[in-house]
């Protein structure tokens, strides 16, 4: 039943860099899927409570205080519930939880949980502790600084010495590029070298979550405005004092859009049902995917919007436009996975070194680490082999060699050709300036063709 739960949900697994733990649960109450993102969040591993029931696993939960039950008598959506737990091991958690229904042939068959943890006392060297009314911020996890922009592109090295400029004030951003062209880093940049760095940094990809549930998502909800709704704070309140980062707003339903708007002008929001303004200080950095003047014309961002966000611009170049940035990149996270994976790689063999040479790379920075980091989990050598590396990279540069093989027998083609046209204007010409006129060649021209093909008079 949960084999396709990527397929049946996938908003969940798109929000990962935000939550700490996904977990499904069934019917029953029986946890069927848990992955666990931060290394040693509780005392145990997310192998070890699979297939038990959540109340066995959380010991202080129970069916009328637990929303997964709630949200198996509801059917609705359970946003940003705020959680105080103690596991079965004696593990103390606080933190939010997003619940979702999971339907198959319109029944409900089980919850998808997405938490994201405050604090813990198993673990605290890696969790800010927070009060009630700060935001829920990792701290030493995913915090991205300009150094972790890694380039000697002299178009990125421009990027990077406008960062450090923008930073500086607390002006909304948009930046666009293409999917894992660095988005995510440039904002964490941005944010941790501002005055806002011991503030909170929320990410959100809008393309994650349902439009239903994308607004009480960043705005949040009052209790009893729909139904099994509870009072929670959205992502604009949990990030006030710091930045908020949206991702791919052009995928944002264009009613969310224009609240987006209206929170931006009035610097407040309104949760889902309430009726007050709650006031907001956060700098808001955006990204979007395509270019926005197409997302304009085609109704997938509002004009208005556009030029409220794009006070500063900033534009990341695709991996294929860097080249010169594969080598540099590939040494990186070669030592970066070595020091994670506790190995010795020295690097890249000969013919890989060409195929990432070759390679395109639409997947940009993002598709040269994961490649990356498969090889180390399969190689057996100290240099990573075209064995190593997915099968499509290897066909693309067999591809690549053809098309190379194809040009070369084109161009000799040609160079026979105009061998033979030269010397036979030659043979039937009284003279080089004759032969030259009936070729419609200045005779400069055809002593340069002459030499380059080797022609005697």
């Amino acid at each position: 039943m949960f084999d396709k739960f990527d397929k049946v949900i996938p908003s969940i697994f798109a929000v990962r860099n935000f939550f700490d733990e996904i977990s499904v649960v069934d019917r029953n109450g029986i946890i069927r899927y848990c992955e666990i993102f931060i290394p040693d969040m509780y005392s145990f591993t997310a192998d070890e409570i699979t297939g038990k029931h959540i109340f066995d696993v959380f010991k202080t939960s129970n069916e009328q205080s637990s929303e997964v039950y709630q949200v198996l008598r509801t059917g609705k959506p359970m946003i940003l519930f705020k959680e105080d737990l103690i596991t079965y091991k004696g593990d103390k958690v606080k933190g939010y939880s997003s619940s979702y229904p999971i339907y198959k042939d319109n029944e409900i068959v089980g919850v998808a949980v997405a938490m994201k943890v405050v604090e813990s006392d198993f673990s605290k060297e890696f969790i800010l502790l927070t009060d009630e009314d700060k935001s829920v911020r990792s701290e030493g996890r995913n915090n991205y600084t300009i150094d972790n922009l890694v380039t000697q592109d002299p178009y990125m090295l421009n990027i990077k010495k406008k960062i450090r400029k923008i930073a500086k004030t607390d002006s909304y951003v948009l930046i666009q590029g293409k999917t894992g062209t660095g988005k995510e880093i440039v904002a964490q940049s941005i944010h941790f070298a501002s005055s806002r760095s011991d503030k909170p940094f929320i990410s959100q990809n809008c393309a994650a979550i349902p439009a239903n549930l994308l607004e009480s998502t960043l705005f949040g909800t009052e209790k009893g405005s729909f139904t099994g709704a509870i009072t929670n704070k959205g992502l604009f309140e949990l990030a006030d004092g710091g930045t908020i980062f949206l991702d791919e707003i052009n995928s944002m339903d264009i009613s969310v859009q224009s609240k987006i708007l209206k929170a931006i002008e009035e610097r407040s929001i309104r949760r889902i049902g309430g009726h007050k303004n709650i006031s907001t200080d956060i700098r808001i950095i955006a990204a979007i995917n395509e270019d926005p003047f197409e997302a304009i014309r085609n109704n997938r961002l509002r004009e208005d919007l556009f030029y409220r966000l794009n006070i500063v611009s900033l534009k990341l170049n695709e991996l294929k436009d860097r080249k010169n940035d594969i080598k540099l990149l590939t040494d990186y996270y070669i030592h970066f996975y070595n020091d994670m994976m506790k190995m010795k790689i020295k690097g890249l063999d000969e013919k890989v070194e060409k195929i990432f040479l070759s390679h395109d790379w639409p997947g940009n920075v993002r598709e040269l680490r994961n490649v990356i980091e498969s090889a180390f989990n399969i190689t057996e050598t100290a240099t990573i082999t075209a064995e190593d590396i997915p099968d499509y990279l290897v066909t693309d540069l067999c591809e690549v060699n053809a098309d190379r093989e194809e040009v070369a027998g084109y161009e000799d083609m040609v160079r026979e050709f105009e061998t033979r046209l030269i010397r036979d204007a030659l043979k039937i010409s009284r003279s080089k300036a004759e032969a030259a006129r009936n070729l419609n060649l200045t005779r400069q021209t055809l002593n340069y063709k002459m030499e380059k093909l080797g022609i005697s008079e």
